[in-house]
């Protein structure tokens, strides 16, 4: 049963204080997880502890942010500085929640970004330090940005174009909104992984080494499944042009030194997925008015 206007109202108003609380806490699993699985460990046991000493944190040492203020940023068990990078996150994703709660409301496409934002947000974080897109991440991505494009629709106007053709020239009856949406789901989600394999691959037979991992087309393949074909190719050119110049202004700035450096291209294409699924439409039907003129 779909809520009432009067109960929708009610629920605008409540969720920009309840959305970026729900982010803090979000965000402390975020850190588990970009700390945990690069060493293939388990987020759920054991207990938070310290690295350094074992120290098993309490539930009041651990609530996101201000737990870190309240210990000056040192451990409790051996005073040994904590890393900024927790409530980093925690504050990040929390920031993010509240953000797309102002933007969307509530409404099943505020769950969706917040999902996907925290997915790219642990991504990005986890290939900057580690150089390494977990497959429990990408995997749930993938599933998540699938399941999704069942109770909201993608949007992304390219399965509707396709579906549409057939049943102009009699070869099918319409399809149902839902499935249009899957459609477009799966067309992104082969579009981003396929883009990346033919780069991949294209690299390889011209330098005989390879220039990413399958991480970058899982990644690809999840946000595709989020957004879409168009949004999909989208992110991948920002991506690239990001990486092309930081990667550049590494490469200058270390010039005369070893420039053997490897790229986080996943950071870059995670940095441009968040940006595309929030204003990635507008970029692209402006750029598809401008090919019309």
């Amino acid at each position: 049963m779909k809520p009432s206007s009067l109960e929708l109202q009610a629920l605008a108003i409540v969720l920009p204080f309840v959305a970026p609380i729900f982010g803090l806490l979000i965000g402390s699993f975020l850190n588990v997880c970009i700390v945990r699985l690069p060493k293939e460990e388990s987020v759920v046991t054991p207990r938070s502890h310290c690295p350094k000493c074992g120290h098993m944190i309490a539930w009041y040492e651990n609530i996101p942010v201000f737990s870190f203020l309240f210990l000056r940023g040192r451990c409790r068990g051996c005073g040994e500085p904590i890393s900024w990078l927790y409530p980093i996150i925690e504050f990040l994703n929390g920031a993010m929640f509240l953000f797309l709660a102002l933007m969307f409301g509530p409404s099943m496409e505020f769950l969706k970004y917040a999902v996907f934002g925290a997915l790219m947000l642990a991504l990005v974080v986890t290939d900057f330090r580690e150089r390494i897109l977990p497959d429990e991440l990408t995997f749930v991505g993938i599933a998540a940005g699938a399941g999704f494009s069942l109770l909201t629709p993608v949007g992304d106007g390219t399965a509707a174009w396709i579906t549409q053709a057939f049943t102009r020239n009699g070869f099918a009856t319409p399809w149902p909104p839902i499935m249009v949406s899957a459609l477009d789901s799966l067309l992104g989600a082969i579009a981003g992984a396929a883009t990346l394999w033919c780069v991949r691959e294209g690299y390889y037979l011209w330098r005989g080494v390879e220039g990413m991992g399958f991480g970058d087309l899982k990644l690809m393949a999840a946000v595709g499944a989020f957004v879409g074909l168009k949004v999909t190719l989208l992110t991948i050119f920002l991506g690239s042009v990001l990486g092309s110049i930081l990667g550049g202004g590494f490469i200058f700035l270390s010039r005369g030194r070893d420039t053997a450096y490897e790229l986080p291209f996943g950071t870059f294409l995670g940095v441009a997925a968040i940006f595309g699924a929030l204003w990635g439409k507008e970029v692209v039907h402006w750029y598809l008015l401008k090919l019309s003129y």
